[in-house]
């Protein structure tokens, strides 16, 4: 797609203001209900939706398959970090009336630094076409990661906090308490953090991990920053409600990352498939609506698998109360 400073301009200040609505909605400290997250869930993904039929409607199927099978792969693939953020909740005793704030700002936080990536890469690929190559091999390589992940049960074990963060709660000292939702306050003539700040850091810097491998997964879909951008936009502005929605299922999904191992391996492929046919070697290329066909039944089959392997567990007897 061939985008203009305007549409740049005009695209970024919706986006904004849509953020901006969800913000003031959301503002009041609370508990979120699974309708409230249900509805505001639905009035994302129909956000997106109606974004993919007028990118259809304006620059064709192209693009527009592009886009939607970007926001999917990048939907899907927040669901997983979403196991994440319930240690993260955990680690750090948030709330739950305050969970909501969390996650909002650290989201908000990790879509500005995914901006960078995108125009880092964007960048990348369009000076150093062998870049794909590199791609392709390191999500060949997270997806084999997350299937040992997944063999080891990692989602259960507890959050780690990372260096940066350490560091950063070295340097500014933290309160041993939340004081509402301030991220600043004054202790023993010492400014300070709050535990408030210090988990939305943990959660937009968690984030920003994610986006190494969710960020070469889109552009092995499409190499149109405007579309890796907004597609990442959307999947990741509907990532609160999300929570809130799904939390509860969340461990049901045990074949979540299998799934998404597949996803990523078929679209390291896909890039390598592009760099070889970019270096002038005759081979065949996935088509956009292959892969979006191939990233839906994938996840489909995913789920079901996932619910049918849960249900059978809990409805087999335990081994401590037979005989």
């Amino acid at each position: 797609m061939n985008v203009s400073l305007t549409g740049w301009v005009l695209t970024i200040a919706v986006l904004c203001v849509l953020i901006a609505v969800d913000f003031f909605i959301g503002r009041k400290p609370h508990d979120v209900s699974i309708k409230e997250a249900g509805i505001w869930s639905a009035v994302w993904i129909a956000l997106a939706i109606a974004f993919g039929l007028g990118v259809l409607a304006f620059a064709g199927g192209k693009p527009a398959g592009e886009f939607f099978a970007g926001f999917i792969t990048e939907k899907s693939l927040s669901v997983d970090n979403l196991f994440v953020f319930v240690l993260i909740m955990a680690k750090f005793a948030v709330p739950s009336q305050y969970q909501q704030r969390v996650l909002m700002i650290g989201v908000l936080m990790a879509l500005v630094l995914r901006a960078g990536f995108i125009a880092a890469g964007a960048a990348i690929i369009s000076t150093f076409s062998w870049v794909f190559y590199i791609f392709g091999a390191f999500l060949v390589w997270t997806a084999w990661k997350l299937v040992q992940d997944a063999r080891k049960g990692s989602h259960d074990e507890e959050y780690e906090e990372n260096k940066l963060l350490k560091a950063v709660e070295k340097r500014f000292g933290v309160a041993d308490q939340y004081h509402g939702t301030k991220l600043w306050i004054e202790e023993n003539g010492k400014r300070v953090m709050t535990p408030m700040l210090v988990v939305m850091l943990a959660i937009g810097s968690t984030d920003v991990l994610f986006a190494l491998d969710s960020i070469p997964a889109i552009y092995g879909l499409t190499q149109d920053p405007y579309i890796v951008f907004t597609a990442n936009a959307f999947a990741l502005m509907g990532l609160r409600q999300l929570y809130f929605l799904i939390g509860g299922l969340l461990k049901k999904l045990v074949h979540l990352s299998y799934g998404l191992s597949i996803i990523l391996g078929f679209i390291g492929v896909k890039l390598v498939l592009h760099a070889l046919h970019e270096s002038g070697v005759h081979v065949p290329e996935i088509s956009i609506p292959f892969s979006l066909g191939f990233i839906v039944l994938v996840l489909a089959v995913t789920t079901a698998t996932s619910l049918w392997a849960t249900k059978k567990q809990t409805q087999e007897p335990r081994s401590d109360l037979v005989g």
